[in-house]
């Protein structure tokens, strides 16, 4: 869902607020492969040699399934991917919780941010039911939707229009920053490798059959999910292991 809103500034400057619903993960860089898990198991019994070995998919498969299933975790490690995440500042402070990851993120202190907003859409569960950490989520009752939107669509213009009176004042881009949301979007290269990120995969989707289920929020799951759909086209047989043995990292 992606909403325009127009509002005017008190010099008089149109300002065109944008709501947004998406959540965009794009992978950008890797070196990440199947047999580099092997090759890295190899070297305590192959020492250089395991470099050029590569004795096929069948070997390979079973390999990554015994360090698996043993949670012999070190060879998952050799290996990047970085991808370039658009979303809500709340969900990108929900990825740096995990501190296995290397960031980049755009500053508001060299920058004017973007007045783009994050609302949930239709299919966005909007309640919630149970104690902290054990949370069912169920769907909004008649006007919910309408509610949030009407809401926050009301804070995302006061507040766009004070940070932007404040820079047209002269004030630093650092403390005029100060009164935008957390919904505001952001931009972020966020780099990690295999283990670390099925450790995230494990916490950040909702998976009744997991060893360990979890409930994330659904701005994260999104994200994870769509950076385990790139790690299981770049290593298929590791994301079937992890699969395989309860989504847990090794």
């Amino acid at each position: 869902m992606t909403i325009q809103l127009t509002e005017e500034t008190t010099a008089g400057t149109a300002l065109g607020i944008e709501l947004r619903s998406d959540i965009t993960v794009e992978l950008v860089d890797h070196s990440a492969s199947d047999l580099s898990v092997v090759r890295a198991a190899r070297v305590s019994t192959a020492g250089e040699r395991a470099q050029r070995e590569d004795k096929g998919d069948g070997y390979t498969d079973g390999l990554i399934k015994y360090l698996m299933r043993c949670r012999h975790g070190s060879p998952f490690e050799h290996n990047y991917m970085t991808f370039l995440v658009s979303a809500p500042i709340f969900t990108v402070r929900h990825m740096m919780r995990h501190r296995t990851w290397s960031f980049n993120e755009e500053s508001a202190r060299y920058r004017e941010l973007e007045p783009v907003f994050y609302v949930p859409d239709e299919q966005r569960l909007l309640r919630q039911e149970g104690k902290p950490g054990h949370y069912n989520y169920v769907p909004g009752g008649p006007g919910d939707l309408e509610n949030v939107v009407t809401s926050a669509s009301e804070v995302y213009v006061s507040a766009y229009r004070e940070y932007t009176r404040m820079l047209e004042a002269g004030i630093a881009r650092e403390i005029a920053r100060m009164v935008l949301p957390v919904a505001t979007y952001s931009s972020v290269y966020a780099t990690c490798n295999a283990r670390a990120l099925m450790h995230f995969l494990g916490l950040r989707t909702n998976r009744p059959d997991s060893a360990y289920p979890s409930s994330p929020q659904r701005e994260i799951e999104l994200v994870a999910e769509g950076m385990e759909a790139e790690f299981a086209r770049l290593m298929p047989l590791t994301h079937a292991a992890f699969e395989s043995y309860g989504r847990v990292s090794p």
